[in-house]
């Protein structure tokens, strides 16, 4: 790798963001990056706590300032470095510092992981890759602020071939229409599904309108010779799966 492999961005990635024409870093803040460059480059991500990644990640939006205060600030506001990708826009342009640039540099971040934890499911047997769809639930919901509810629909051999958005609500509360559920599962031609939603608060606990709305989509989908699989809510930390804890 050569000296230069490192080396700053020499323009910035959004009209309008003021870098002065030949404006080099003090030393001490070239020393810092390029020292955390290699660390990170040597032992991965865990070498390098939260704040430190996010600082890695706003080299590249903030190329001539340092970025150190910032990592803080985010991480103070959101928690964990999780939770700085996946916020919403609105809620990070709240924090001092934070631009277009950084927003974007952010959400690449949150897409590329989403993506990532997507291929290593989709077109596969779900009962073969379970660990790895737990995972993509988690990495896509876990850290959300409002419910969302998704339906991954799977075919005859139980593969996923499609993960759906059913409807986004509030803190507490998702609307789920159980004939657009088995509709689309209709118009897939899936056999099979399974229901996940999140839980904002991070108790993945189902609430009694969770038990009864999973009755309705059940019932529905046995009166079209359709299986329920499981739902899942997703907590913060923890996943609970309604077949484990026999409430289907």
């Amino acid at each position: 790798m050569t000296q230069d492999a490192f080396a700053e961005a020499p323009l910035p990635l959004f009209e309008g963001e003021p870098i002065a024409t030949g404006a080099r870093l003090p030393s001490y803040l070239r020393d810092h990056r390029k020292r955390l460059r290699t660390r990170f480059m040597q032992g991965g991500a865990e070498a390098v706590p939260d704040y430190e990644l996010l600082e890695l990640v706003l080299f590249r939006a903030i190329p001539r300032q340092d970025v150190k205060p910032i990592a803080h600030a985010l991480l103070d506001r959101f928690g964990d470095f999780n939770r700085v990708i996946s916020a919403p826009v609105d809620r990070l342009t709240e924090v001092k510092g934070i631009g277009d640039a950084v927003i974007c540099e952010l959400k690449i971040i949150e897409a590329s992981a989403h993506r990532l934890a997507r291929a290593r499911v989709l077109q596969r047997p779900v009962v073969s890759s379970w660990d790895a769809l737990l995972e993509y639930c988690k990495t896509a919901m876990s850290h959300l602020e409002t419910e969302q509810f998704r339906v991954l629909y799977l075919d005859r051999k139980n593969v996923l071939v499609a993960d759906e958005a059913q409807g986004k609500g509030t803190v507490d509360h998702v609307p789920v229409y159980p004939r657009e559920v088995v509709k689309r599962a209709l118009e897939l031609n899936a056999s099979a599904l399974i229901l996940v939603h999140n839980h904002p608060s991070g108790d993945p606990t189902p609430s009694e309108a969770d038990i009864a709305v999973t009755k309705q989509i059940e019932a529905a989908a046995n009166a079209l010779d359709l299986t329920l699989h499981d739902h899942l809510i997703i907590g913060k930390s923890d996943t609970l799966s309604f077949r484990a804890h026999r409430l289907i």
